[in-house]
């Protein structure tokens, strides 16, 4: 059996008087590919930035190999080498070429050399299709380019578990499939990955491990056929008619 990656343990997040997280209780397993789906709004890409330290949990714990990386004293960028995250915005610096965007981290936070920098860039650039673009700035490239970009600057880092918010929720329908088709080609690669999605097709033949959640609280988890073919919670079984219609 899969040893546990990373544990998410009774996490609750609040703004305020405004409550996002109750008590979400998970864990992610070396080599799984765990789907988080959803209405907007109920609280899936804030779960994902507590994950990631972006957001503070207000109550509870995440452990990465046993270890509570939300406890005083542990290092933030450190773990964020090894958990990389990629956003629906894609958040590429837009005064650097694609080659530059890619050995940013390598250079200035895992301190590599200019030539093995560049040399890791260009091999991960080259596994998402973009190695063509070296030169281009963010401005010449489609919606689908820039988040193959910034796939590959999260993969240079050679991180154990990458982090999707959303990444095909800002694309035109077209370039969607180009973006699931590297994800379901890492997926393929073993790469362990939590992608909060709308695109329930991909959570249900690419994930190994699915999580429904609603109003800021995990209603349902399981395999893939577990969710798709046989939800057990009302609110499951609601969302997922919708999807069923679609």
């Amino acid at each position: 059996m899969s040893e546990p990656v990373i544990e998410v343990r009774h996490l609750s997040k609040s703004f305020g008087t405004h409550v996002v997280l109750r008590d979400v209780d998970f864990t992610v397993n070396a080599g799984d590919v765990t789907c988080i789906i959803g209405a907007s709004g109920s609280g899936k890409s804030t779960l994902l930035r507590c994950i990631n330290l972006l957001e503070t949990p207000t109550n509870g714990k995440v452990l990465f190999h046993g270890n509570d990386i939300t406890a005083k004293g542990s290092d933030p960028c450190a773990y964020r080498a090894k958990v990389g995250m990629v956003f629906q915005s894609f958040n590429l610096f837009n005064n650097m070429t694609v080659l530059d965007n890619c050995t940013a981290g390598l250079r200035y936070v895992l301190h590599q050399d200019k030539e093995t920098a560049q040399k890791t860039a260009l091999e991960n650039l080259e596994k998402v299709g973009m190695a063509p673009y070296i030169h281009a700035k963010p401005r010449q490239l489609s919606g689908g380019q820039k988040q193959r970009v910034a796939i590959a600057r999260a993969l240079a880092m050679q991180p154990e578990v990458l982090l999707f918010d959303e990444p095909t929720s800002a694309l035109d329908p077209q370039m969607v499939g180009e973006v699931l088709a590297v994800m379901r080609q890492l997926a393929k690669e073993g790469l362990t990955m939590i992608v909060v999605t709308h695109e329930m097709a991909f959570a249900r033949d690419v994930s190994s491990h699915v999580v429904y959640m609603a109003d800021g609280v995990i209603c349902e988890e399981g395999t893939p056929a577990d969710i798709f073919e046989h939800p057990q919670n009302a609110k499951t079984v609601e969302f997922l008619s919708r999807f069923r219609q679609a």
